[in-house]
């Protein structure tokens, strides 16, 4: 969403853990960003998504920044299916977004990292 730009570019300067992949033309094609061991962003260019550029990014922010926990739009039904597939599980859930907003995130950990709800 066009809305989230400013907010994300705002934000990178203050992540001490980011990693990108490029396409075959050496254009950004993903990143992700890690805070204290959380993927904060996550984001991937929609013409390469199905790729594998989500799950080499989510890998090495899991093996190289060491990232186990991640919260996700509830309704966001791709990225939710994505991040179970990947090893993680739901570990609890908010009703608001991070700005407040009624949209749910579900709180994901590493299975292998999960507490119980």
């Amino acid at each position: 969403m066009e809305i989230f730009r400013p907010l994300v570019w705002a934000a990178l300067p203050d992540i001490p853990q980011l990693a990108c992949v490029r396409d075959d033309d050496d254009q950004v094609a993903g990143f992700v960003a890690v805070v204290d061991g959380k993927v904060e962003m996550l984001f991937i260019h929609p013409e390469a998504r199905g790729l594998g550029a989500g799950r080499q990014l989510l890998n090495y922010a899991i093996e190289t920044f060491h990232a186990h926990a991640l919260d996700v739009n509830e309704q966001n039904e791709q990225a939710v299916g994505f991040y179970l597939h990947m090893g993680f599980v739901v570990n609890g859930r908010s009703e608001l977004d991070g700005t407040g907003k009624p949209y749910p995130l579900l709180h994901l950990q590493l299975a292998d990292k999960a507490r119980s709800i």
